[in-house]
């Protein structure tokens, strides 16, 4: 059985019709999951520009490096442990602020 089985259909002119698509297009998403999300309350932001996962992976891929490290430096018990921990937390500070800025929904007030 379908999980969604209320179907609704209503009718708008041509200029709605049109900044409709628009709004749908600029967020990537397909137009019912876009609708669906405005009825619960959530303003589905654009999507995100073509290049923003690319840089995505090379920051998770710097952030792996830094473990790495920090691992064979807590081994050979040569580095400064609190300065590391504090860049460590900076730089996922930055990671969330940017995926919150970029990618994360808002919602409507």
């Amino acid at each position: 059985m379908r999980k969604r089985n209320v179907h609704i259909q209503f009718w708008l002119d041509r200029k709605e019709a049109e900044h409709l698509e628009k709004l749908v297009r600029k967020s990537g998403l397909g137009r019912e999951a876009y609708l669906r999300q405005l009825i619960k309350g959530v303003v589905p932001r654009d999507a995100p520009p073509p290049d923003y996962y690319r840089m995505m992976q090379e920051l998770y891929r710097i952030g792996n490096n830094l473990n790495q490290i920090a691992a064979k430096a807590h081994t050979l018990q040569v580095m400064d442990v609190q300065r590391y921990d504090k860049a460590v937390r900076e730089f996922q500070s930055a990671v969330r602020m940017i995926t919150k800025a970029v990618v994360l929904p808002e919602r409507s007030r």
